[in-house]
């Protein structure tokens, strides 16, 4: 039903008969001539109807926006001074000789010239359908697209293979909530939706694939932000015989390919590498956005003896943290500003944000102001000013709590001001994160934690430590960062059994629990496993920051809310009583409290 798509039509059509189908993107009457912007997903031509073709203009006539159409027409160049430099076809249009209206459209509930933030989330999400016309949508999708294309042809090209793993799989007792699927057949089981293919993608590692990837649809009945989604499609990659430096410099090529394709830029080669602990001293997180200078400097040791216990506490705690955080020209802050960073900090757990605010570094305490200074002998003033590199006008924040609460407060601050204050670089700063953790501790549960996921290989040299000294044992992992956010997470698997058993162990899953959950895995690294690694890249997540966009919502095609409902069709939503019977599934009643709460989120 065309010949063309309407956005590729150019100067080299000029006298050629086209046939063109979309939807009208508007509608203008000119004074007896009618001007129909006729739109498809490769852009917009301009159609023209003379009353010289009475039928085709009578139909124009009563075309509205949003209508189904398809024209026969020639190709011409505009008339001089009509043309439009804006627009990919703007140096032609056609004079439209038939009109056939394929369907009518009602109005649409917002106008497909608006901006993003023009029309609320809600509707845009209830109408689906129609906010993936708006041009800025189509573009979105059409780049994610191409960045598939673009993954899928470098492995094709690296010798992996394209394969699948179940949905429908077996719930474990590590990471994020399963969604649980009941099973008519075996009533009272369950399988579960996967929250990655993890342990299948390892199999085939041992069943000989080698290299192997597959763009999966995964699931985590989670807490939702930006930039997450209750189910999420990543790039899942798994190899065998090659160590972490083999496999990360395959996915920087990989990643560099496909920005120089896509975008046209190109990153760093290679890329930058910091060691966890070194990120979390400096940037107070794990995923640094290299583009902000902002950094956090250790000054504790400087304040051990201070009368202020706000700082010496701390100071003085080997699991506790003080640092500093230089902001330039920070002294222009306001008091409003400073309460509204201190309400900010409080939503990580701390308990307050002191700073010292300097008009002349000469001068010591006598050119700075700050209520804390009087607690504050002038060598540990002297040491702190040299350490941050603190000049005339600039702000100095302190955070004084556990290593934990410092990191996180502090860290979140640096980044919000970088990015309010405009102390940011333009651009692309990937940076490889190396030498995890293997554990971490949870204090709640009083037990170790896999920092990853129970199935990373610890280094070589840590092995022993497992028994002896597991706070202290490090990973084979890595994690590549792309500007502040962890597009792609990775590390050497566990591939011996007795290895396999011990980390388990110690995560407290018992030999009892650890046949029941990971039997098939622990039998299968009986049978010769080879030494293999991979790495996961969240694939909503690379195509938000390569298309610009502020939450991964705008590069799905079909996204849920917050409150992980999908506002299009409603769901999730109730079932019939017989479908429950089938299933062996009788529901509890609600709470009276909960039937009152109403909204989608």
């Amino acid at each position: 039903m065309r010949s063309h798509y309407c956005g590729d039509l150019t100067e080299s059509h000029i006298d050629q008969e086209v046939e063109l189908s979309g939807w009208v993107h508007r509608r203008r009457d000119h004074g007896g001539v009618i001007f129909i912007d006729l739109r498809d997903r490769e852009g917009i031509a301009q159609v023209v109807f003379d009353p010289d073709v009475q039928e085709s203009f009578l139909i124009a006539e009563q075309v509205r926006s949003e209508f189904v159409i398809r024209i026969k027409g020639k190709v011409r160049r505009r008339p001089e001074g009509t043309e439009n430099p804006d627009m990919k076809t703007g140096q032609i249009e056609i004079l439209g000789k038939q009109l056939e209206v394929l369907n009518k459209s009602e109005t649409p509930p917002f106008q497909l010239d608006d901006a993003d933030d023009e029309i609320s989330e809600e509707v845009r999400l209830r109408y689906r359908y129609i906010d993936m016309r708006r041009p800025p949508m189509l573009e979105r999708l059409r780049l994610r697209s191409q960045i598939v294309r673009g993954l899928r042809n470098f492995l094709d090209n690296n010798g992996f293979y394209d394969m699948e793993t179940p949905v429908l799989t077996k719930a474990t007792p590590e990471g994020a909530r399963d969604y649980l699927v009941p099973s008519r057949v075996h009533q009272g089981e369950f399988f579960a939706l996967p929250q990655s293919p993890q342990l299948f993608k390892q199999l085939l590692m041992m069943s000989g694939m080698d290299r192997y990837y597959q763009i999966v649809r995964c699931f985590r009945d989670e807490d939702l932000r930006a930039d997450r989604q209750p189910e999420f499609t990543q790039l899942d990659i798994e190899t065998s015989f090659l160590n972490e430096e083999q496999i990360m410099t395959l996915m920087e090529d990989m990643i560099r390919d496909v920005f120089a394709h896509v975008l046209e830029v190109a990153l760093p080669n290679p890329f930058p590498r910091i060691t966890y602990a070194e990120a979390m001293s400096r940037y107070g997180a794990d995923n640094p956005d290299l583009r902000i200078p902002l950094e956090l400097v250790d000054v504790g040791d400087v304040l051990k003896d201070v009368e202020f216990k706000v700082f010496s506490a701390p100071a003085n705690d080997p699991n506790s943290r003080v640092a500093a955080l230089r902001i330039p020209k920070g002294s222009e802050l306001s008091r409003k500003e400073i309460d509204d960073y201190t309400k900010f900090v409080g939503i990580y757990g701390a308990k307050g944000l002191a700073y010292i605010k300097i008009t002349e570094v000469a001068k010591g305490r006598d050119g700075m102001q700050s209520p804390i200074l009087k607690f504050m002998p002038d060598e540990a003033i002297a040491t702190i000013m040299e350490r941050t590199g603190a000049q005339d006008g600039d702000l100095v924040f302190f955070g004084a709590d556990t290593k934990k609460v410092v990191n996180e407060a502090l860290g979140a601050l640096r980044v919000r001001i970088g990015h309010e204050k405009e102390i940011i670089e333009h651009g692309w700063k990937p940076v490889w994160v190396v030498d995890f953790p293997m554990f971490e501790y949870d204090e709640e549960a009083k037990r170790w934690v896999a920092l990853h996921h129970p199935f990373t290989s610890p280094k070589e040299e840590d092995i022993e430590k497992l028994d002896s000294d597991p706070g202290n044992c490090n990973s084979r992992a890595y994690d590549m960062v792309l500007n502040g956010s962890e597009i792609g997470g990775g590390s050497m698997r566990i591939y011996r059994e007795a290895v396999q058993r011990k980390v388990l162990n110690l995560l407290g899953i018992d030999e009892t629990e650890a046949e029941e959950k990971f039997g098939f895995l622990l039998n299968a690294l009986k049978y010769g496993c080879p030494p293999h690694g991979g790495i996961a890249f969240g694939l909503d997540r690379l195509a938000m920051l390569m298309t610009g966009s502020a939450s991964i919502r705008e590069v799905i095609t079909f996204p849920k809310t917050q409150t992980a409902r999908c506002l299009l069709t409603e769901a999730p939503s109730e079932v019939d009583e017989k479908q429950l019977r089938e299933l062996g599934i009788r529901l509890r009643a609600k709470p009276k409290a909960e039937e009152k709460q109403t909204g989608t989120g």
